[in-house]
């Protein structure tokens, strides 16, 4: 089994509740989203690999070229990589991959939406925190029917281009997929209506 990622695994407590897949943004760690999971789906098992690619020191899931440009060969293997590990790190930890919600900010919101895109089989919807479009393709028609997804940006955000969020929402419809965009004024950084959006995510699962 393929668990290449250093990563943290909390068990559940609470046995409806949906495990989660945590990805943090660039320069976090598997300790970053473990505080957000609890708060927004308490008693979920919580998933969290650390990026296995270092920007000068800063781990992510997959290098970029620049700010907000992107090798696709470079991106679509490492997302493959990481898909392979949650299908892995789900048989070890009886994580059922229909019901795996993938939280994930920033670089691991980008990520989670590629997985989703490329190999959506092995979740089963996501709370995407400031992503931007990354691979400019749909889904494959049919591939995302019956998971739903939240898209969570900022008004003023300088990193993610105001198009992408709605953008990202097209391609993952494509999919079938039922995405939720949330638009807070606000920077790249978390605001308390993202984490108000994301709560009712969870409540109206």
């Amino acid at each position: 089994m393929n668990l290449s990622y250093h990563h943290l695994f909390e068990p559940a407590t609470n046995p409806s509740a949906p495990p989660l897949l945590l990805l943090h943004g660039t320069g976090g760690d598997e300790h970053d989203l473990l505080p957000l999971g609890r708060k927004l789906s308490p008693g979920s098992a919580l998933l969290s690999p650390r990026g296995n690619v270092s920007e000068h020191g800063a781990p992510r899931f997959f290098a970029r070229l620049a700010k907000g440009v992107f090798d696709p060969a470079e991106v679509t293997r490492r997302t493959h990589e990481l898909a392979d590990f949650i299908a892995a790190a789900s048989a070890r930890y009886h994580l059922d991959a229909r019901t795996l919600i993938a939280v994930g900010f920033s670089n691991g919101a980008n990520i989670a939406a590629t997985v989703l895109q490329l190999r959506p089989a092995v979740l089963g919807g996501a709370v995407l925190l400031r992503p931007m479009v990354v691979l400019d393709q749909p889904a494959a028609a049919g591939s995302l029917t019956g998971k739903r997804m939240l898209i969570a940006s900022g008004t003023q955000d300088p990193i993610v281009p105001a198009t992408h969020p709605p953008h990202l929402a097209a391609l993952l419809r494509a999919g079938g997929a039922t995405v939720t965009l949330q638009t807070s004024p606000a920077s790249h950084g978390l605001v308390a209506a993202d984490l108000a959006a994301a709560q009712k995510f969870f409540a109206d699962r």
